[in-house]
């Protein structure tokens, strides 16, 4: 009776203590704020007095789908008179994954905080991510396991951890945001144009230097050709260094693409830093094209042209395949560094890496990686 009676109290207090944390979210706009706050999760039902965890802003629902993850539906969808470039859309913009990566997450906050505040009108259905709060608040790239190698279902395969939950529960809030019925995909009018109408921007930041300080991973498209209009993108976003994907993955922005037929970049906005060290002004060509994004404002697009990006095929993997591995490159080596073809690059009993391309470049080496996991991805220059 006692241990009732002091449960009782507990969900009481913990009821109490997420109606007014969810109620001043919805004053001040603070997403991250929220989402340190309750890192794992809570229960909905805690808030069945506030709408299911339902409110308005300008024009649209928001709704608090779990912790970090919060979708924005604005009450009607664009008419097909709009020009394809701002027909409907399904925009996933993701941070966090990694949890120390801090300058992506306060791009969301930002970005949250201004749909909240009335300066932002989303006009496109939106699902805003901070990916791994548990790893954020001990400030660590994750907890357990590295989640953005956990999609596409190979969080299947490892042992319960904090992340082997997270990457289940992403996969499915993102299926449900790309199959709903509200999604553009149901529309009639949006047969009519075949380009994919689903989008997932994955912001990242990277544990090192780069000689490209912004950079972004272009998913494995199998048959599909690169999008250029895309690339454009990504440039007007301060990010004209591209890598091309050369095989499926587990990365949170290969999941969308693959399943969903999004168009969907990892984007690494430069190295990992703490909250309150970064330079937001450095992210204002993301921030503010994002939020023009959402709410279907013009974005001035140049025409592709090669001279104006630097682009690499991704060549293969370094894959750690025993304890005995070294990676034989200086620990300050900063990503896109290139090495003359024949030098070796690891060693790992029989399985060593020898570059064998002009260019060959070195991008993510990290030798503290689990056995079969990936240490380092090479990489030559290309042009489209």
């Amino acid at each position: 009776m006692v241990a009732h009676t002091i449960s009782q109290q507990f969900t009481a207090n913990s009821s109490e203590l997420f109606k007014n944390a969810f109620r001043l979210f919805i004053k001040n706009g603070d997403f991250l704020g929220l989402t340190r706050q309750f890192e794992h999760s809570f229960d909905h039902k805690f808030s069945d007095d506030l709408s299911s965890l339902t409110f308005r802003v300008t024009a649209a629902t928001a709704t608090l789908i779990d912790t970090g993850v919060l979708l924005i539906e604005p009450d009607s969808l664009l008419t097909a008179g709009h020009d394809k470039a701002t027909f409907n859309k399904n925009i996933i913009i993701s941070s966090g994954i990694h949890g120390n990566e801090t300058a992506p997450i306060e791009i969301v906050q930002q970005i949250v905080n201004d749909i909240i505040q009335g300066k932002t009108q989303v006009k496109h259905r939106t699902l805003f991510i901070i990916g791994n709060p548990v790893s954020m608040n001990i400030a660590k790239r994750f907890q357990g396991e590295n989640l953005n190698r956990l999609f596409c279902g190979k969080h299947q395969s490892i042992t319960p951890c904090y992340e082997k939950y997270r990457a289940e529960k992403l996969e499915q809030y993102v299926t449900d945001f790309f199959t709903a019925k509200s999604s553009i995909t149901d529309v009639e009018d949006s047969s009519t144009d075949k380009q994919a109408k689903n989008y997932h921007y994955d912001l990242h930041t990277a544990i090192r230097s780069s000689k490209y300080e912004k950079f972004a991973i272009y998913p494995y498209q199998d048959d599909k050709p690169w999008d250029k209009e895309q690339l454009t993108f990504m440039a007007a976003c301060g990010v004209n260094t591209i890598l091309f994907g050369h095989a499926p993955s587990g990365t949170f922005s290969y999941f969308s693409s693959a399943n969903f037929s999004a168009h969907a970049f990892t984007v690494e906005l430069g190295k990992v830093k703490a909250f309150g060290e970064n330079d937001m002004q450095n992210f204002t060509a993301m921030y503010s094209n994002l939020t023009r994004l959402v709410s279907a404002q013009s974005i001035s697009l140049d025409l592709f042209d090669n001279s104006n990006f630097t682009l690499f095929n991704v060549l293969n993997d370094i894959t750690k395949h025993s304890d005995d591995f070294k990676l034989l490159i200086d620990n300050d080596v900063k990503n896109f560094t290139s090495y003359p073809i024949g030098t070796q690059l690891s060693s790992d009993n029989g399985n060593d890496y020898i570059t064998r391309v002009d260019g060959e470049s070195i991008v993510f080496p990290n030798a503290n990686v689990g056995i079969g996991q990936r240490a380092a991805l090479m990489v030559a220059p290309c042009k489209l």
